[in-house]
């Protein structure tokens, strides 16, 4: 992953110069965020219509979006990407459940709605209505939380990408979790 790093920060700094950078760039990153997004996929709540691969295709055409990448560094890419595939998600999400009416016998009790809450599926768009309050309060928890669960980065690569401690994105996002789960069981 470090030398990957490397080679994808030295495309990123010379892509205004090379006509190919686009190519280049997908190679790299292809693997990592197409596995990622399969973990997320899987831990998604309820039945998720969008492949992974569809995923990281549609974030990856929204990265590039125009002639040439303008990113500065691999820390500047990743958090795009992460960004784009949160939005994406939020949008297919909101697609999905525009217009819809809840039938009554999908209607839970409170204390079943905080059993399911406790599992490990998310309601996205929950989350990213989470992640905009939280934002509010501490936007670097947001960015730790986009690239390690939208961007699926480890903790040692959040490090790398923000440019801060390990021990440190080890704390935030222990303390965004916390933080996300109080807001999402409100």
């Amino acid at each position: 992953m470090a030398e990957d790093l490397r080679t994808l920060t030295s495309i990123l700094s010379g892509a205004a110069y090379d006509p190919d950078a686009i190519a280049k760039i997908l190679p790299i990153v292809y693997k990592d965020l197409r596995r990622h997004a399969a973990v997320f996929l899987q831990r998604e709540y309820g039945s998720h219509s969008l492949m992974a691969t569809e995923l990281v295709h549609e974030a990856y055409m929204r990265l590039f979006e125009g002639e040439q990448p303008q990113y500065n560094d691999r820390r500047h890419f990743f958090s795009t990407a992460s960004i784009a595939m949160r939005r994406i998600l939020v949008e297919h999400a909101r697609r999905k459940q525009a217009g819809k009416r809840i039938p009554a016998q999908a209607m839970v009790s409170l204390e079943q709605a905080s059993e399911e809450a406790a599992s490990s599926d998310v309601d996205i768009l929950a989350l990213d209505q989470a992640l905009t309050a939280l934002g509010e309060i501490d936007e670097r928890m947001v960015r730790i939380v986009e690239l390690r669960y939208f961007g699926g980065l480890t903790e040692s690569e959040v490090a790398t990408v923000l440019d801060v401690s390990r021990p440190t994105v080890a704390r935030l996002w222990r303390t965004a979790r916390i933080w996300l789960r109080r807001k999402m069981g409100d």
